[in-house]
Parts: C-alpha cells; structure tokens; sequence
C-alpha cells in the first residue's frame, strides 16, 4: 500500500511539473486560441499602423497617402519655391500663415516623385495622374485602409508563427515599420500568427502604453482614432472660427472675472479682426487698443488674445476655449481659470 502511495505521488508531483513547464512553454511560446490568419483584424492593424505615413507634409501635397520626395518646385500663392530640403517647409509655412482665411493655391511642378504607403517610390508625370493618386487616397481613406498615424509601434517586435493545425513553427523579429509591413503585407493564407506580448507603442500625444493582447490593441487604435477624429474635427471648426470673426465686427456682451460683469468697461469699443492676425479695438472717440489673436485647436478650438498698451483690454490676455461660437456670438472661457469668461457678439 505504501508503494502505491509513494508511486501516486511521484506520477502526481511529475504530471504537476510537466504541467507547468507547458504552460511555461506556452507562455513564452505565446500560444493562442486566437491565432490570426492574413486576413483577421490583427494583421490588418498591424499592416496600417506600420505604412509608410505621408501625412507630414500635407500642407504640401493635400495627400497623406504619400509624400514628395525632395527636391521639389512649387507655385505657393504666387511665389515659387524650391525645397531642397524638410527644413525649407518653413517657407511655405510661412507663405501660407501670412494671410488667414484666405484660398491658399499650391502649384507643383512636374514631373515629381512621391514615396508611396508601402514605401516604393513613383514618379509622376502630370498633374493628372498626381489627381488620380489623390483620388485613389480618398478612397483608402473612406474605406479605413489607409495608415494608422495615431500609434507607433515600439520595436523590435516578436512574431510567432504556426501552423494551421496550431503547432508553433518559428518566430521573427521585427526591427522597423518597413520590415513589419513588408512581413505582414506578404503573410501567407497557408499559416498563423500571434504577437509576442506585451508590447509597447507610442501615441501621437507621445504617451507610452503597454500592449497584453490582440484586444488590447484594437482597443488602443480604436481609442486613438477617435482622438484623431476629435481633433479633425477641431481644426474644421477652427477654420470656420476664423472666417466668422475676420468677416465680422465684434463687442464684449459679458466679461466674468471673479464672479463681476465687467462688460460695461468695454462699452463702445468695435473689435475688428484682420486676416494677418492682428486685431484693433476701436471706440466712437477713434481711442484705439492694438492686439494680435490666434485660432488654433487640439481635440477644443482655442482663442488666443493678446492687447497691449491698455491695461482694460490687457485683462482680456488669456488663452480661452471656444465652448460655443455661431455666426453671431462666441462664447469663451480662460483655460487657466474657467470661471472666467468672455462673450463676443457680432454688431
């Protein structure tokens, strides 16, 4: 009987070592139920956040499927300019920022060369062939298969691969973007794969996260698009914040500073908005404040305000975020007190 005892325990404390060893070996091997094929929601997250992202200089080209390879010559409102370099962007940064809310026209000369998602490079002969490229880039875009920006895988990555009846066949390390997109973009339908995790990768606000799982990921693009949609969406409002207060005069109908109206310190007085980011108050006795302004945006539209010579209008220095606007009136607070606030009517 004692022999029995002593056999069963050693059959037990043998199958409990085994046991763990594989699920060590499982572990390390990242076995999973959910292995992907070439065609599962993984590889696809895998292949758009790993193309070449041409969004850099879209200002350039309106196209952020691809991007100009440099040198180039481009008409920018009138003025040619040479690129040679990404440092000479500036210069047409500079060409386009002279004027706000105005039709900034970019002419390109051809032929030119463009490095395209999956990180070949094209020449392009004519203006029309560069419209049919664009156009071939909205519908990426409209049908969510162009580059995912908003993320940035950190390398180098492990992938493990298998065989289609689970059995582990090898793993790769992947060293870059191009080399995951190329993996990926050639992944056969003949096999599996899994991600080695936990990963890392880094958002467009330059937060680093950790990765444990193929849901996790999904989960960090899908929460990092819609942050890239906010502020989409923000900087078209902005755009339209801009054109209402350039082609519009404006007063102070409210002014709230510790818990006080102070809008009757104002009275009289015509805001104007220039389109060279310059701003004049001005009263019936021609009493006149000069100011610069600025409509920029993140995931919020923001108005930034900055008199000077007036210690009145002074008060009104502050970074505020537009919590409402409409063709008649934009209401704003202090984003560094928010129980300040300004409301801006048309006249």
């Amino acid at each position: 009987m004692k022999n029995l005892k002593c056999i069963t325990a050693i059959l037990l404390v043998a199958l409990m070592v085994f046991t763990s060893c594989q699920d060590e070996l499982d572990s390390e091997n990242g076995q999973n139920p959910n292995t992907n094929t070439a065609n599962s929601q993984t590889a696809s997250n895998l292949e758009r956040s790993s193309m070449y992202d041409g969004s850099f200089d879209d200002f350039l080209d309106g196209m952020s499927c691809s991007s100009i390879v440099l040198p180039v010559v481009a008409n920018v409102n009138g003025t040619q300019v040479t690129l040679l370099t990404q440092s000479d962007y500036q210069l047409v940064l500079n060409i386009l920022g002279q004027i706000t809310n105005d039709n900034d026209i970019i002419t390109l000369q051809f032929p030119l060369t463009i490095k395209t998602s999956n990180y070949t490079e094209v020449e392009v002969a004519s203006q029309a062939e560069y419209d049919a490229l664009m156009d071939a880039c909205e519908t990426l875009e409209s049908e969510g298969k162009n580059a995912i920006s908003c993320i940035d895988i950190d390398f180098p990555i492990t992938i493990l691969t298998y065989s289609l009846t689970l059995e582990q066949t090898g793993s790769v390390v992947i060293e870059s973007e191009q080399e995951l997109y190329t993996y990926m973009n050639n992944f056969g339908n003949n096999e599996l794969f899994a991600i080695n995790y936990p990963i890392t990768a880094t958002l467009n606000n330059d937060s680093v996260i950790s990765i444990t799982s193929d849901l996790d990921l999904q989960a960090s693009i899908s929460d990092c698009l819609d942050v890239e949609d906010a502020e989409d969406a923000a900087e078209a409002e902005a755009k339209n914040l801009e054109t209402i207060i350039v082609d519009g005069s404006f007063k102070v109908q409210s002014f709230i500073t510790a818990g006080v109206n102070k809008a009757t310190d104002y009275a009289g007085y015509t805001i104007d908005f220039a389109n060279d980011l310059t701003c004049t108050a001005v009263n019936a006795t021609l009493s006149t404040v000069e100011g610069t302004y600025e409509v920029t945006s993140e995931t919020e539209v923001f108005l930034d305000l900055a008199f000077s010579g007036n210690a009145t209008f002074s008060l009104l220095n502050h970074t505020w975020e537009v919590t409402s606007f409409n063709n008649t009136s934009i209401s704003l607070k202090s984003t560094t007190n928010a129980t300040i606030t300004l409301v801006l009517t048309q006249i």
